[in-house]
This record gives C-alpha cells, structure tokens and sequence, in this order.
C-alpha cells in the first residue's frame, strides 16, 4: 500500500480478508520486492507532492515496468493517467487514459451505486463515489472494465495497470483485490522456458504499496 495519504485502512482491512497482508511504502527502500502496488483514495494534489517529495515516481514507474500489477482508486485513478483534463501534468502516466477530477460534484454530491463488472463475475460490484473522476477518453490498448448506466467509464485496465473510479473498499467488496493478488501470483511466476523468477512471496501474503 502506498501509504502516503488516503484510504489505506480501508484497504489493508479488504486485503486481511483475502489472506493477504499489505506492506506499507512511504520511501522508495519500501518498495523493495514487492509483487504489487495499490494506490488508494484521498486527495490526488497532496498525493502527488508526497511522491515528488520522497522520490518515489521513478521507482514505481519500474515497478510497473517490471509487469508488477498495479490498482489505483478514484485518486489513484487520477495519478496514473497520461492526461488530466483540468491541466495538472500527469504524474504516473501509465494508464493511456483521459481522466476528468471530480466529475460528478462536490463532496455533497456523493453517491453509491451498483455497477457491473463482466470481468469480476456476474453480480455487480457495489461503487462508493466520492469526489470521484470520470474516463473520459481510453486508448486503443485499454480494456473498458465498467461503465454507469448512462455510459460513463469508471474502471479501466492496460496490461498490468487497473484503476476504478470508485471505492470498492469502502464496501467491503475483495474482488478487485482479488484480481490483483492473482495478477501477482502470475507476476511472481518465472515464465516458461526463460527462468527469470521474482522474488518469493510468502506464504498468505501479497506486498501491495498504495
């Protein structure tokens, strides 16, 4: 868990109910071995000066490099787009998407909604929405995760990068987490015929930063 500011509570309590223990990273050392990375909620503009202020861009952009799987959440979703439309300079560009800040209103104008998720399975996932961003243009290369009623795009995925615009921790939801903990199993794996390994990943724990 990235764990500058944010929900990281939240998601360290969905990850526990998956067998997993997340590993906080604050410092680029944290970052170490890690077979994944979560990027919480919270307030995208102090995330930002945090990760520039402990020189962590590079070393999560090798992360991600790396194929380690990598999930941001509403704020987290912002941080790892190629283009932000109200003209911030993007800060973990890895996500070849156009992501509008809050773009359904202010705080007042929270909402929670059900939202399909085919990749997850066939009940939905039940959406938090708090100040949160809108995907407002996707490349070529990105899969379209889910979208709200009206056609909005509120989750996304390129290769080893998933973000939603919504909280799934809030409710309780582990699907996602799910997803990126079997993603870094896949991560962890040598592949075939090439013995590369990564480092071993312990028994019940998956080390995700946010």
């Amino acid at each position: 868990m990235l764990s500058l500011q944010g929900a990281v509570a939240e998601h360290e309590a969905v990850l526990a109910s998956v067998g997993v223990e997340a590993v906080q990273v604050r410092l680029p050392e944290h970052l170490g071995d890690l077979a994944g990375l979560i990027l919480p909620g919270g307030e995208s503009t102090t995330m930002r000066k945090l990760i520039e202020r402990w020189g962590l861009r590079q070393p999560i952009l090798e992360l991600a490099r790396r194929g380690a799987p990598i999930l941001g959440t509403c704020a987290g979703m912002i941080l790892l787009a190629r283009h932000i439309t109200d003209g911030d300079e993007p800060v973990l560009p890895l996500l070849d998407v156009s992501v509008r800040r809050n773009a359904f209103g202010r705080q007042l104008d929270s909402f929670e909604a059900d939202v399909a998720v085919p990749v997850l399975g066939d009940s939905p996932v039940h959406g938090v929405f708090i100040r949160a961003p809108v995907v407002e243009r996707v490349g070529d290369d990105v899969d379209v995760l889910a979208r709200l009623e009206d056609g909005r795009i509120v989750a996304v995925r390129q290769r080893n990068v998933l973000a939603t615009a919504f909280h799934p921790e809030l409710a309780g939801d582990p699907r996602f987490h799910r997803l990126l903990t079997t993603m870094a199993g896949a991560y962890l794996e040598p592949a075939e015929g090439t013995g590369r390994r990564h480092h071993p990943i312990r028994r019940g724990r998956l080390e995700a930063a946010r």
